[in-house]
């Protein structure tokens, strides 16, 4: 997973003290694969959270009528990924890549909202361990996930 492109923010507070506005969420718009799939990504920068989203729609199904699980893959690596790069920088969304990502399937969805979210469990300067988790619109755990993240310099 890799984020190269400006963030536009979705609202903003202003701290006290008369100082510049914080972000207090971006919405990401990243070309290719968000736009395939579908899903929706955002972060809250002052807690670092990221929740990626998606109604689930014929195309997101594999032939037993179930949410595929490449489909599952791939919202597991965007949040665990945009959650890495919060890890490095809230602010400036470090570019990150992939360098493992492990699931566990846990359950099915047929239809309706799916939702992931991930929490860096820590790193250094160059990797950032994540624990992400998918539910569907009740709260069942469809899957879990942990990877791995390396930052991109330059």
């Amino acid at each position: 997973m890799t984020s190269r492109q400006p963030d536009p923010i979705s609202s903003t507070n202003s701290p006290e003290g008369g100082e510049a506005p914080v972000p207090v969420k971006r919405i990401i718009e990243d070309p290719g694969c968000q736009q395939l799939v579908g899903y929706r990504t955002e972060i809250d920068t002052r807690t670092g959270a990221c929740r990626v989203s998606l109604e689930l729609a014929p195309q997101h199904l594999n032939r037993n009528g179930l949410l595929h699980g490449g489909i599952v893959a791939t919202l597991m690596d965007v949040v665990c990924g945009n959650t890495a790069s919060q890890h490095f920088d809230a602010l400036a969304h470090t570019p990150v890549v992939t360098v493992s990502l492990n699931l566990s399937y846990v359950a099915a969805a047929r239809t309706g909202r799916v939702e992931a979210t991930a929490k860096a469990t820590g790193g250094g300067a160059s990797l950032a361990y994540v624990a992400g988790e998918l539910v569907d619109s009740g709260g069942q755990v469809l899957a879990t996930a942990s990877g791995v993240f390396k930052r991109i310099r330059g």
